[in-house]
């Protein structure tokens, strides 16, 4: 019987060190900064650079791009001097018809929004880039954009946003 008491004594003594001695830690947002040589960003406002304008799309964009940085990562925004800088502007917004109906009209149109970025990293010059991110979804063309746009034109930011953080902080 005592050798019962000690071997469950020992697996538990055992499983606690195990558990204590080993921490394995993920990052869901994906975010690999060095937070003691990274710890300020800059994100700059994106004016509307595109020929066709929706009012409201510059602030749901710099919003959401703002935002992305906020809760993902512990980086501290600031409006000058920050260890990593994005600028940029929206230079493309349109639709096209995407598809035709057996009666010869548009069936479903697609929109299309397209931003420039410029990113600069004060502590790894290597990682600057200019680049253009898009994001395009379509919708049935019985509808009318204003009808769809706000739902369209958040779902495209949301998918620049996370590719811009992919290729800024992410480093996939």
């Amino acid at each position: 019987m005592g050798w019962t008491n000690n071997k469950w004594l020992f697996t538990l003594v055992s499983l606690v060190f195990l558990l204590t001695a080993c921490s394995i830690s993920y990052k869901f947002n994906g975010a690999s900064i060095d937070y003691t040589k990274t710890k300020t960003i800059q994100i700059k406002d994106f004016p509307i650079r595109a020929s066709y304008v929706w009012g409201p799309m510059a602030n749901i964009f710099n919003n959401q791009l703002k935002d992305q940085y906020a809760n993902h990562t512990r980086l501290i925004q600031v409006k000058r001097n920050g260890d990593l800088k994005i600028e940029g502007e929206i230079t493309r917004y349109d639709q096209r018809n995407k598809s035709v109906s057996a009666e010869g009209y548009s069936s479903q149109t697609e929109l299309t929004m397209t931003v420039n970025v410029r990113f600069s990293n004060t502590t790894n010059h290597a990682e600057d880039f200019e680049k253009q991110f898009s994001a395009s979804t379509s919708y049935e063309s019985s509808q009318s954009l204003n009808s769809v746009q706000e739902e369209l034109v958040t779902q495209l930011v949301k998918e620049i946003c996370d590719q811009i953080f992919n290729a800024t902080v992410a480093n996939w």
